[in-house]
């Protein structure tokens, strides 16, 4: 019941991250990768003598290639993403690359339009729009028997509030580390996103679920008890199945290849930020509603 007791004070946690998380991406901006707005991206591999981040962007500098993101693969190899390059251009950079460096190869080479990062762009919004209108219809539906004494649409409602903070406060994470370590977003964000959605609205489920049913056998006096013991009931549960999985995306985020490590740790810091939600803000968002409710009704 502490959890309920103290209410406004993990609400209010919640409100600080998502308004910190906000000012970061206002801050520093999102760094959108070519999959969004176009470009290409080149691949090269050392054998010996491998150069430093610096010295590849400053080859390509001289080359009149702008603004290149260069990233470490392993210990031999760079992802650089560029604007479109010609193919004179490719050659030009290859062969700038090769300056000291005679054993540097290309690896793989993609050039992807404008049009088509827009098309990504587009979809990517509307799969975000689908899954959180899906959920909210699931929750309403699901809870449309259970109206007194919140409405089964305050549930889907208090459930888009969890997701946004879901969302927003990895993202936020996301651009802090982009400005770092100069990681892009691209389709695999998204995808983490949508992940990230899913694995929080199911612990949010679990203990609106579990207050459904104690609201239908009618085992405590009051909303607020039967909220507080809820989550006493399904506590355990929640961090149990989080810490776990979250032990998994650490181990990959500390041992796994580099291309999926910050794939790993949006999901890792997801799953605790969802799992905080669930536990720590969707259940007393409910109790703050219902009390309002009550106020209103006296007035």
């Amino acid at each position: 019941m502490f959890i309920i007791k103290y209410k406004k004070l993990f609400i209010s946690i919640s409100v600080v991250l998502v308004l910190l998380s906000v000012a970061s991406i206002a801050f520093f901006g999102i760094r959108w990768g070519i999959d969004f707005t176009g470009g290409s991206q080149l691949e090269v591999t050392y054998q010996t003598n491998v150069p430093t981040q610096a010295e590849v962007a400053t080859a390509l500098k001289s080359a009149n290639i702008e603004s290149p993101t260069v990233q470490a693969v392993g210990d031999t190899g760079f992802v650089i993403k560029t604007r479109a390059l010609t193919q004179t251009e490719r050659e030009s950079a290859l062969t700038t690359l090769k300056v000291g460096h005679a054993d540097a190869t290309e690896k793989s080479f993609t050039t992807i339009g404008p049009s088509v990062g827009k098309e990504l762009a587009r979809k990517s919004i509307i799969a975000m729009i689908a899954v959180i209108l899906g959920i909210v219809f699931y929750i309403a539906y699901s809870f449309h028997r259970v109206s007194k004494p919140v409405s089964s649409w305050a549930y889907g409602l208090i459930a888009i509030v969890t997701l946004l903070h879901d969302v927003v406060i990895p993202t936020g994470i996301f651009v802090i580390l982009s400005k770092l370590y100069a990681v892009d977003v691209d389709t695999l964000f998204v995808v983490a996103l949508l992940t990230i959605l899913g694995l929080s609205v199911s612990d949010t489920i679990v203990v609106f679920d579990r207050i459904r049913e104690n609201l239908r056998s009618r085992a405590y006096d009051t909303f607020q008890a039967t909220v507080g013991n809820s989550i006493n009931q399904t506590f355990t549960r929640s961090i149990n199945t989080s810490a776990t999985v979250i032990l998994v995306l650490l181990s990959l985020v500390f041992f796994g290849p580099t291309s999926t490590k910050i794939f790993a740790l949006m999901l890792a810091s997801g799953m605790f930020f969802g799992t905080y939600s669930s536990i720590f803000l969707a259940s007393p968002l409910l109790v703050l509603w219902e009390s309002l409710q009550k106020k209103k009704k006296k007035e």
